[in-house]
């Protein structure tokens, strides 16, 4: 049986030249994350002008849109500032900051309503943790990397882990602020500090994740 074929956009709806602004500020979120951070970076898909939320990817039915991977694949994911420069100065300007999981750091995320309270839970308890984003839907804990065998060992232990938990470990990506995808604004809730930044173990973390989405969210 042959695969659907993808309902294409429109060759002007795929047009994609952002203001000198949000190119320069592209520019400099990946070059930080690449060169500074560690981590490996690559260009997302985008929402042209004009698109009513469509994604360049060229797919209607885009369950993200201009929020993930397209071309380059993911597996380009770089930290070489000539190529991450070559990219948003030449390729893909203004284009979201796509970061790679799985090689130099991983996440954990919940969703937003229980993000503050899990934050507030994790300073009373004295549990450290990293840089956290902030999505349209979610807060996201970044962590070291792990792996899927790390991390389900480490669920198994659990005697109950919440279905709204998500895990980004090897072959995940996250968008990185200043992105905007077609959800809306993607920000920091807690900036990385200079240089490599310092991330926790994502089983340090599990306790507090698991505890806020009972406490925080609303049970059905």
């Amino acid at each position: 049986m042959r695969p659907p074929r993808r309902e294409l956009l429109p060759e002007r709806v795929g047009r994609w030249w952002p203001g000198r602004r949000s190119r320069s500020l592209a520019l400099a979120a990946a070059l930080k994350a690449a060169e500074g951070c560690g981590w490996p970076v690559l260009p997302g898909a985008r929402v042209p002008r004009g698109a009513a939320g469509r994604c360049s990817c060229g797919d209607r039915a885009c369950a993200v849109p201009g929020g993930h991977p397209d071309d380059p694949p993911l597996e380009a994911a770089t930290t070489d500032p000539r190529m991450v420069r070559w990219w948003w100065e030449r390729r893909a300007p203004g284009a979201p900051v796509l970061v790679a999981t799985g090689r130099a750091l991983g996440a954990v995320s919940l969703p937003r309503p229980a993000g503050p309270w899990l934050l507030r839970h994790l300073e009373e308890t004295g549990v450290p943790y990293g840089p956290v984003l902030g999505t349209p839907g979610r807060f996201v804990l970044l962590t070291a990397p792990y792996t899927l065998p790390e991390l389900g060992g480490l669920l198994a232990e659990r005697p109950w882990v919440p279905g709204v938990l998500r895990y980004h470990g090897p072959g995940g990506y996250l968008v990185l602020p200043p992105s905007r995808t077609g959800a809306g604004p993607v920000h920091w809730v807690r900036r990385p500090g200079p240089g490599r930044p310092w991330l926790p173990e994502v089983g340090t973390l599990l306790g507090g994740l698991i505890t806020a989405s009972a406490v925080a969210l609303p049970q059905g």
